[in-house]
Formats: C-alpha cells, sequence, structure tokens
C-alpha cells in the first residue's frame, strides 16, 4: 500500500519543474495518485494542464527522469463514440 508521502513527492516534483500550479487540490494531485498507480486513464476536462498537447512532452520526460507510467490524458469527449459513426 503506497504512502501519502510518496505521492505528495510527485505533487511536490510538478510544482518544483512547473509543470502543474502550486494549487493543492488541483491537477498536479490527480495525474500524481493516476501515475504512481499506473492507471491507464486520466479522465478530465482540464485542457489547461493535463490535457494539454504542449505539456503532454513535459509531462512524459518528467516522468521518465521519475521512473513513473504516464496515463492517457484524456477528454470525456475523446472517449465518447462518434454519434454519426455507423456500425457496419
Amino acid at each position: 500500500m503506497p504512502r501519502a508521502d510518496e505521492i505528495v513527492e510527485i505533487v511536490e516534483a510538478y510544482i518544483a519543474h512547473r509543470l502543474m500550479p502550486r494549487d493543492p487540490l488541483g491537477d498536479a494531485l490527480h495525474l500524481a495518485p493516476a501515475s504512481f498507480h499506473k492507471c491507464d486513464f486520466l479522465l478530465t476536462w482540464n485542457c489547461q494542464h493535463l490535457t494539454n498537447a504542449n505539456k503532454f512532452a513535459h509531462i512524459r520526460r518528467l516522468h521518465a527522469i521519475m521512473g513513473l507510467h504516464v496515463p492517457a490524458l484524456v477528454t470525456p469527449l475523446e472517449l465518447m463514440e462518434n454519434p454519426t459513426d455507423e456500425t457496419r
């Protein structure tokens, strides 16, 4: 079972590397446990930090340095089926 201090260390690394803002209940606290627990997806409406294409390369680099898994960061719209697609 992971200790809370391990998640806090990840959050602090995100903030130190200016990957996420300092808001203690914000993006860093969502991404850290998802990465630590090797979740396949992190579903979010936050396009400013989490699903921002410009930030994703930075997330991948930092996670590689820290040995962390990178979940797919997606919005609900990306997971929904396209209503114009027809099943054949």
